[in-house]
């Protein structure tokens, strides 16, 4: 019987060291993923905006800066980490970071303006419903599937406000976020690999060493008092 349980622990150990191994393999790709993620955010260069308290700021103004996190926080519902929005790095390259970059185009194309130009009078069922003009459109917080396209102003205002530079930003953002997120992820993932390992690693040399106490001690020879002599 103690031999079996020995013969356990053996492979517990070898199991536990399958697991440290994958751990290891996870956190290196992971590492790898984390420098690409790292240059990419280099080479665009886009960095946040705080002042010299340290607090976030949209063109030169805090309220905007809190407008945007509004907009990120209560209507999105995104969990911002406060320790990924570092003044003394203010590169995005976090999730919090490009979330919050998101938002801010965002929050600028939401409430934008526009001029709009209708060349000649809309004539609708024999009546004019718009006269030819210029009309400066203001934004109210329609998203792109918020306008109604069948109006000519704003019909012809929602390419002027969700422009694709727009939705190009906001798309490769939510990538740079998810890779982020995914990133943390995959550290954590190797994280949990490697106190897997370690806990199977450690169960098993503990067999190993409780069985081997106990085989030697059926081993060794039971010591006989010689009889006394009569």
């Amino acid at each position: 019987m103690n031999g079996r349980l020995q013969r356990l622990g053996f492979g517990l150990v070898l199991i536990g060291m399958v697991f440290l191994a994958a751990g290891g393999y996870t956190a290196y790709r992971t590492q790898q993923g984390a420098n690409a993620l790292q240059a990419f955010s280099a080479a665009q260069n886009v960095k946040l905006s705080y002042n010299d308290q340290g607090q976030l700021v949209d063109r030169g103004e805090t309220e905007g800066a809190q407008a945007i996190m509004s907009l990120l926080v209560n209507d999105w519902g995104f969990a911002v980490d406060q320790r990924e929005l570092d003044p003394n790095d203010p590169l995005v390259n976090t999730a919090s970071e490009y979330m919050y970059q998101m938002a801010t185009i965002s929050y600028h194309t939401l409430h934008g303006t526009t001029t709009v130009v209708i060349p000649e009078d809309v004539v609708v069922d024999g009546q004019v419903a718009t006269k030819a003009g210029e009309y400066e459109f203001v934004n109210d917080g329609r998203y792109w599937t918020g306008f109604d396209r069948t109006d000519p102003i704003e019909g012809a205002a929602r390419e002027k406000i969700w422009t694709g530079t727009a939705h190009a930003l906001i798309a490769e953002l939510g990538v740079g976020s998810v890779t982020a997120s995914a990133l943390t992820m995959g550290l954590g993932i190797a994280a949990l690999f490697a106190l897997v390992g370690a806990t199977v690693i450690i169960t098993g040399l503990g067999l190993v060493w409780a069985t081997r106490a106990a085989i030697e001690e059926v081993k060794a020879p039971a010591f006989k008092q010689a009889p006394s002599p009569a």
